[in-house]
Formats: structure tokens, C-alpha cells, sequence
């Protein structure tokens, strides 16, 4: 369907990962002992959900939605591309990429054994957009006109105009198919329960600390499980994350390893652990509110891109284990670009003191830079103290810092509250367009309205009726251009995946997709050596 030539390589690299180091020697990451021993494997992360309902979540959320709810399209092992899970088959009926039709495996149930056919498929894509919560997915679905079904297997997705991306779309943990006896068509479900139809099933959860996860009898779909069960740890940081890695509590952690965790177990080969080292794509970056008196000025924004030593921060901070971004769209994605390097080039206080001259701007500018203490590692306030130290250096700013927890700092600013504040992004799919889209428009991921006509309006459209992703290096590019002039968002770094885990733990290699979300049913335990 999607011909992506010369980056299929790089791209499943996060998800075969390019680079393996096994740090106990002869013991890696590649036996496989299959799903003989019944004790869970135990995962750490510090990126717990903000809520176990789809249709409330465009986040970290979706890292157990990949693993409890079902989708009619998702990624098998070494897929770049969405292949059919709950459904038996899925394409494009006409040649305009308007009409998208997908047929269900037959019998599914729910893990509580209520059916799955084609009404709940529409009820659950349909919630998305009626419901339309502040923090959730209705953004993926802008380009969705009707949902229809044909007898119990049959939906139709009829488009508004030719969009080659939505197969991606319906790949998306946004997309989880939901039980419509249990999930209200008008409102998000708040009683802490799960009824998915996924290859687990949620036994318990006790929020930010824990979710267990068995397997899930009534699955239907390609995922073949290495493990009886899992349980989810949530760590509020990395030290206490690792410590529990050590100490045999956690058999494996993803999501928040700090720079100098990972370093200890690159340099120093701790006895019985190993680390998974991989390309990633996911990025982080700084997003200005413009109804703010500074924040919405352009010239300020673009004297702070014009400061900002992504380097240094690279460097200093996450000692070398992620890499500067100069675009939003990472490296190893077809219509990456080098925008801000070619705009502003080096760092330079002067440069950004003519730009606030210019315009008029004669004193320092004094902002409040807000970040989340508990969502993207250790290193992300240290990582906001060098942005103040770099900019109250220039001489031209004056920056306060700020910090909440991930829940209360969503709620912020989707209220608008903050100026400047910190987002990092997990991609949704492995196509540019998602580091574009999602960012833009009147409802976009971030709750602060980006008009742009001509991304919206023209950019985007065209690119999306492109089936050769190939072919849409030119819009995307003008796209990321538009996006350097108005300076709204300034990328940072780009980062790579690391998956620490003990000697006895296998899959870890097959684990992420191409969205880099963990697949817990490849993680087996070995039974022999």
C-alpha cells in the first residue's frame, strides 16, 4: 500500500531496533524460551495513563491500551506498515483513498464476552468525535465523514477528501475497539474498568502504581503471547525505577531510563543486566501559547529559537544519548528537514537581540517556561534549568520555571494557563505527516488553536492523497518552513530507545512497533540456556 524505498530500513528500526548491547557476555536478548513459566513479567515505566478510556487519551495512555484493547489494523513483529488484527482484512475500495473498508475476523468477542462485531467498531470510532474530550484523539478523525456498517462484519469509512495516512490512523491505540454495553456514546467511562478485547486483559489497577494484566482467553488476532501475564509498574523517576530493575523487583523498564542510568549500564555491565539500544522517534519540544503578551510575540519566539543550544543540551544534560532536532519530523522519517538550522543557524545572543530590536522590544522579556515533573524522565527539569541558564545568559530574558504532575499539567494548558511550556511526542504512526498534523488546526494535541491555511488547507491535503509516501517530501517540507517562520513550537532532541532489562528476560528486540509502544506479549522469561 505505502512504498517507503529508501527509509523502510530506518523506520523499522523502531521496531527491530538497529543496535544491541548485551551486557552479560553469551546471554542476550535473542533466546527464546517461550510462555512455560506463569510468574508475570514485570515492566517499569515512569509513563503511567491519564485515564482507561480511548476516547480521552492522545498520550502515554495508549501504552496499555496497545495491550488490553483491540484495533482493526495494528503492527505485527517487523511490520512498517498496518496489518489486519480485529479485522480480517482492510483497503481502499476506490482509487481516490476516500472509501476504506475493513472486514472483522468472524466470532470476536469482548474479554467479557459480549460480541464484537461491526456496530461496535462504529460506536467506538464514533464516541471519539461526539465526545470530543479536551485531552483525547477527535483530532485524528478531522478527515472522517461517516462511519457505516454492512451486516455484522462490514465497515465502510467514508472520507471528506483522499487521505493515504488513515490506514495509520485506524492503527493508533486511539482507535481501540470498546464494548458499547460498558462505554456511554456521550460521555467518558469513569469507573476504572476495562473491557477491551486486546491479547490481555486488565485484572486490576491501582492508579500510578500499578496495572496487572492477564492473558486475555478470548483474543482473536496475530498476536502469538510469550508470557501468561504482566503487571505495569509506575515510577515517578528513573533512580527508583533502575533500583528496582537491580534489586529484582522489575524484570524490565522503558520509558524514562535517565541519561546517566543508561550510561552506568553501557560503561559499566552491571552483572545480570542488559540494555536494548535503538533508534527512536520520538522528539521533544517547547510549544508558546499565543494569546500570551510575550509568548505571542514572533519576535520573541524567534529570538529564543535564535538562542536555544540544542547541543549543549544534548551534551549536558543527556549526555549524548539523544540528538539535537533542528525540524519537528525526526531523522529516519521521508520529509525530514534541517528547517531551524538553516533559519537560524548557531546560537547567537546577537542575532536574537537585532530580532527583538527590530522589533521594538527593548527590555528583557520575562516568561514562565512550565514543564511536568513526572512524565519524560529524571532529566527533564534539569533539562528546563539549562534552557534558563542559556536564555537569562543572552542578556535579552527573564525566565521563571514551573512544574506540576502530568495530570494537573494537561489540565493546564488546555486551560491556556501556561506561556511556555514543555511537550514531548511519541509518534502515532511512522509517517512525517504526524509530526505536522497533530500540531496544527483549530484542534490540535497541544490545546492551543494553530490556525495555518496553507498547512491545513493545502500542504496537508495534498500530501495525504499521495499513496507513495515517496512523493510528499516537497509539502512537507513547505510545511515545516511555515512552521520555522511563525516559530510556534521549536523542536529540541531527538531520542533514542532503551529497554533495560534482567538476564532471564527475552523479546525485548520485537517489543516496541513502529510507534515505539511496548508489546508486552513478545516479553518471554527463558527457561533454559
Amino acid at each position: 500500500m505505502f512504498k517507503r524505498n529508501r527509509v523502510r530500513r530506518r523506520v523499522a528500526a523502531a521496531v527491530s531496533l538497529t543496535s544491541l548491547i548485551t551486557l552479560l557476555p553469551g546471554c542476550g536478548l535473542l533466546s527464546d524460551g517461550g510462555p512455560d513459566d506463569s510468574s508475570p513479567i514485570v515492566v517499569g515505566t515512569t509513563s503511567a495513563p491519564s485515564t482507561l478510556d480511548p476516547a480521552g487519551a492522545w498520550d502515554g495512555s495508549w501504552e496499555l491500551f496497545r495491550n488490553v484493547y483491540q484495533t482493526l489494523l495494528a503492527y505485527p513483529n517487523g511490520a512498517t506498515t498496518p496489518q489486519p488484527d480485529a479485522a480480517e482484512s482492510c483497503s481502499f475500495t476506490d482509487s481516490t483513498s476516500r472509501t476504506y473498508r475493513c472486514r472483522l475476523r468472524a466470532g470476536l468477542e469482548f474479554a467479557d464476552g459480549h460480541p464484537l462485531d461491526a456496530e461496535a467498531v462504529r460506536h467506538s470510532i464514533d464516541r471519539i468525535r461526539t465526545i470530543n474530550a479536551p485531552s483525547g484523539p477527535a483530532g485524528l478523525l478531522e478527515g472522517l465523514d461517516r462511519v457505516e456498517t454492512t451486516g455484522t462484519r462490514e465497515i465502510v469509512f467514508h472520507l471528506k477528501k483522499p487521505d493515504a495516512t488513515f490506514p495509520f490512523v485506524l492503527a493508533t491505540p486511539a482507535m481501540s475497539l470498546v464494548d458499547p454495553r460498558e462505554y456511554p456514546a456521550n460521555s467518558l467511562r469513569k469507573d476504572g474498568n476495562v473491557h477491551g478485547s486486546g491479547p490481555y486483559r486488565l485484572e486490576s489497577y491501582d492508579e500510578g502504581k500499578q496495572a496487572v494484566l492477564v492473558r486475555n482467553d478470548r483474543y482473536e488476532g496475530f498476536a502469538e503471547r510469550e508470557n501468561k501475564a504482566v503487571t505495569i509498574r509506575y515510577f515517578q523517576d528513573s533512580a527508583a525505577m533502575v533500583g528496582a530493575l537491580r534489586d529484582k523487583s522489575i524484570d524490565v523498564t522503558y520509558r524514562g531510563l535517565a541519561a546517566n542510568d543508561i550510561l552506568t549500564l553501557q560503561q559499566q555491565s552491571p552483572a545480570g543486566l542488559q540494555l536494548v539500544d535503538g533508534t527512536g522517534t520520538d522528539i521533544s519540544y517547547l510549544v508558546f501559547n499565543p494569546k500570551d503578551r510575550w509568548a505571542g510575540n514572533a519576535a520573541v519566539r524567534k529570538a529564543i529559537a535564535q538562542v536555544v543550544d540544542r547541543g549543549a543540551i544534548a551534551h549536558k544534560v543527556y549526555r549524548d544519548t539523544v540528538e539535537p532536532l533542528y525540524s519537528m519530523v525526526p531523522k529516519g522519517l521521508t520529509g525530514h528537514a534541517t528547517s531551524y538550522f538553516d533559519r537560524f543557524g548557531e546560537p547567537s545572543a546577537g542575532k536574537a537581540r537585532a530580532i527583538l530590536a527590530e522589533a521594538g522590544v527593548k527590555q528583557r522579556v520575562p516568561l514562565t517556561f512550565w514543564y511536568t515533573s513526572d512524565r519524560y524522565g529524571s532529566e527533564t527539569g534539569v533539562m528546563f534549568r539549562e534552557l534558563k541558564r542559556q536564555l537569562e545568559d543572552s542578556g535579552l530574558f527573564t525566565i521563571t520555571l514551573r512544574a506540576r504532575p502530568w495530570k494537573t499539567y494537561v489540565t493546564g494548558y488546555q486551560k491556556g494557563e501556561y506561556p511556555v511550556f514543555g511537550r514531548g511526542w511519541f509518534p502515532d504512526f511512522p509517517d512525517a505527516d504526524n509530526f505536522i498534523a497533530p500540531f496544527v488546526g483549530e484542534h490540535n494535541a497541544l490545546g492551543t488553536p494553530y490556525a495555518s491555511k496553507k498547512i491545513t488547507g493545502e500542504l496537508l491535503p495534498r500530501s495525504r492523497a499521495q499513496g507513495n509516501r515517496a512523493e510528499v517530501v516537497k509539502d512537507l517540507t513547505a510545511a515545516q518552513r511555515i512552521m520555522v517562520d511563525d516559530a510556534r513550537l521549536i523542536p529540541l532532541w531527538q531520542g533514542r530507545q532503551y529497554i533495560a532489562a534482567s538476564q532471564d528476560i527475552s523479546g525485548g528486540e520485537r517489543a516496541l512497533d513502529p510507534s515505539t509502544i511496548m508489546m508486552m506479549w513478545e516479553l518471554n522469561r527463558k527457561t533454559s540456556w
